[in-house]
């Protein structure tokens, strides 16, 4: 496992996803509930485990391991935003729309063209 690429795929997933996942949050689970440090320990723990399930399972089951890591980033999102699966579920998607949203706007300002970058575990 390389430690380097691991701690930047946290970084980037803490720039990139904690802050549309802690406004979905907060939209849907209340302000009390989803806290942005919250959204934080979600990614961190997200991306740390999923790519250990990535290093040692992906070789002969990568669909079992995105199954996995779809289960795991709501079970994280259900337990730090303290909501049920299905608002947990809500959140992911309307926290993913909101980072497609963000990514074209900022595309659109600056010109970038490059793709959409992908959300940990998808």
């Amino acid at each position: 496992m390389d430690w380097v690429a691991l701690l930047t795929q946290i970084v980037v997933s803490i720039v990139l996803i904690a802050p549309v996942l802690w406004l979905a949050g907060r939209w849907l689970a209340g302000k009390e509930k989803a806290k942005f440090t919250d959204a934080i320990w979600i990614v961190v723990l997200g991306v740390i485990i999923g790519s250990v399930l990535v290093y040692y399972i992906s070789s002969w089951a990568a669909w079992l391991v995105s199954l996995i890591m779809i289960v795991l980033w709501l079970g994280l999102i259900k337990h730090f935003f303290d909501c049920g699966w299905i608002k947990a579920f809500v959140i992911a998607i309307i926290g993913y729309v909101i980072y497609i949203v963000v990514w074209a706007i900022l595309d659109l300002l600056f010109g970038w063209g490059q793709p959409l970058p992908p959300l940990p575990g998808l």
